[in-house]
């Protein structure tokens, strides 16, 4: 959520951004609303200033007369205020409907365009695999191995479900196990294990609502399961004043994730690219409300999961997003995409954006500056690393002619020593 203040001073950059992102959004009906919420807090804030008036005048007037029309016109204008407090009811409503839909401001660095297709390559790693061989895919790799069961796993658990076993649970758990040891030595970070069931405000307060209630998996009792550890993350902090030698606060958060993946029922149907239920860990930082700051610790969170990538000998790049590709809050995103050898293209596993205090402004995350200023932090999050999706660009790179699976050194010893699937 944008300062309304920040809104009515800078229209124009509001209504730009807006249109970058390609976003339907009328500032100029917002700025309507809030002119109208104005007129009647103005209303009847001198309206309640006159009862106050005539409240002294009833307790200094000697005469029951008197007394009489004084209290008859208080009632008047008390009648007044509660007719302008139903209508302020209303407004704010309508008001606080429209805030909620203001998309961020993008930052100038992020390219124009309307969707993934146009986002900008950055940098690349690696080279990209070549087999004197005919490659397979990693589904045809991992039921060979018994690796996995996917007609089992839609039988069980419906459209992009699967079982992961033997050797494909273990390599899960290898992973988890490695990354965890590997971003506990960066300096400052801390583990949480988050809750994946969530209570409406808490994606709200993340900018997922409104605009993603249809890739949101509801209950019966009207949670929702989250698709990030960043929802419930965040959220831990909601209502909270930071010291600012409290930050930055550096979490690397684990849950398992949901997505409905609505919009896509006719893209990647088979294997473990798009599923519905799948596990990450995510790196989520609070910082001092600076750009410089926030730009510094999007560099580092980006650069931290490109090193785990590298560490694993994937071949990757990393692209800026554009506008079309930018979500509500989002001021600046990098993708990183692994090289995927059996469709000949990069396939996104990490996504790392900054949002300025756009989530910690709904939430009401502060702390106090130098001057004891509050002020609301800024807030960046990034894929550590999912599961199993990983799994499809370890398993395609590292397969062998002969059908096996050379395991990446650093994950042998979370694999019992084992140095092949076989």
């Amino acid at each position: 959520m944008l300062d309304i203040k920040f809104i009515r001073e800078n229209k124009e950059v509001v209504q730009a951004g807006a249109k970058k992102k390609l976003m339907d959004f009328n500032v100029d009906d917002l700025l309507a609303t809030d002119d109208k919420r104005r007129e009647l807090l103005q209303k009847i804030e001198m309206k309640k200033a006159e009862q106050g008036r005539f409240g002294q005048k009833v307790a200094t007037t000697p005469t029951d007369g008197e007394k009489k029309m004084i209290i008859e016109a208080m009632q008047l204008v008390k009648a007044e205020v509660q007719k302008e407090e139903e209508q302020l009811k209303s407004v704010m409503a309508d008001w606080q409907r429209l805030m909620l839909q203001v998309p961020n401001v993008p930052d100038m660095t992020v390219p124009e365009g309307l969707s993934d297709a146009d986002n900008v390559e950055v940098r690349t790693w690696g080279e990209k695999k070549t087999f004197d061989f005919e490659a397979k895919s990693h589904i045809e790799i991992m039921e060979a191995l018994d690796m996995a069961n996917f007609e089992k796993g839609t039988e069980v658990s419906g459209f992009r479900g699967y079982f992961l076993k033997g050797a494909g649970a273990e390599l899960s758990f290898a992973i988890w196990q490695y990354a965890k040891d590997f971003w506990l030595r960066k300096p400052g970070f801390e583990m949480m294990i988050v809750p994946s069931l969530v209570r409406r405000e808490t994606l709200l307060g993340t900018g997922y609502l409104p605009q993603g209630e249809d890739d949101l998996y509801k209950t019966q009792d009207g949670e929702y399961l989250a698709g990030t550890a960043e929802v419930a993350t965040m959220a831990y902090w909601s209502d909270k004043e930071l010291k600012k030698s409290d930050l930055p606060q550096k979490i690397l958060a684990f849950s398992p994730c949901f997505r409905r993946e609505a919009g896509s029922h006719g893209k990647d149907v088979k294997g473990l690219i798009r599923v519905h239920e799948f596990f990450k860990l995510e790196q989520v930082v609070l910082c001092e409300a600076s750009h410089s700051e926030s730009v510094k610790h999007h560099e580092e969170i980006n650069t931290n999961t490109e090193e785990f990538i590298q560490s694993l000998g994937i071949p990757y790049h990393v692209v800026a997003n554009c506008g079309g590709d930018l979500g509500l809050g989002q001021v600046k995103k990098y993708d990183i995409e692994l090289w995927v050898p059996g469709e000949s293209k990069y396939r996104e596993i990490s996504s790392a954006s900054y949002f300025h205090d756009f989530q910690s402004r709904r939430l009401n995350i502060r702390y106090r500056d130098d001057d004891a200023k509050l002020r609301f932090v800024h807030s960046l999050n990034c894929t550590a690393i999912p599961t199993p999706r990983i799994l499809v660009s370890l398993i395609e790179n590292y397969q062998q002619a002969d059908g096996t699976i050379i395991i990446p050194e650093v994950l042998r010893p979370y694999m019992g020593g084992k140095e092949v699937i076989k």
